[in-house]
């Protein structure tokens, strides 16, 4: 099946352009737990560039957004620490959904239902260019990783696990 040319808007996209993001639109095909690995290949990108976006929520359950390398794991006790709480846990993926307004596998940082904090692990914002998710299963977008920090006031962590 051929790709389609035009992506229609998500809240991600919407938000992007309102506030005048250049980006680029990365469709590929969407294989169901997948993951980076998979957008990555498609993409023929390295898996480092490509940036999860996880929902988690600390010890008080108050919904956050974790921003890892696709290569990588998030250790959840560095990050309580990095962000002074006693625990952090991946949430559930209906409440992930809930908080967020989008689809597992489908979650970007961008246009989110609800505002959360974002964190974000520090060596990201040292690539050139980051592939995220733009809001739907199978479509990242290509952006300069600042816009994270300038956008999302993206705060840098320490957190990261190698797979």
């Amino acid at each position: 099946m051929a790709k389609k040319e035009h992506i229609s808007e998500t809240p991600a996209t919407q938000m992007l352009r309102k506030h005048k993001v250049a980006f680029s639109e990365h469709p590929y095909d969407y294989e169901e737990h997948g993951g980076t690995g998979v957008s990555s290949r498609e993409l023929g990108v390295d898996e480092h560039h490509v940036v999860k976006t996880l929902v988690m929520q600390d010890d008080a359950a108050k919904p956050l957004i974790v921003l890892m390398h696709g290569d990588c794991k998030v250790s959840t006790k560095n990050l309580a620490r990095n962000i002074g709480c006693k625990s952090v846990e991946p949430c559930k993926p209906e409440v992930a959904s809930r908080h967020s307004g989008y689809l597992i596998g489908g979650t970007s940082p961008f246009g989110t239902k609800k505002t959360m904090p974002v964190y974000v692990e520090d060596s990201i914002l040292a690539l050139e260019t980051i592939y995220i998710n733009g809001g739907r299963r199978g479509y990242l977008v290509g952006i300069k990783p600042q816009v994270l920090t300038e956008l999302l006031n993206a705060r840098p962590v320490h957190c990261a696990l190698a797979e």
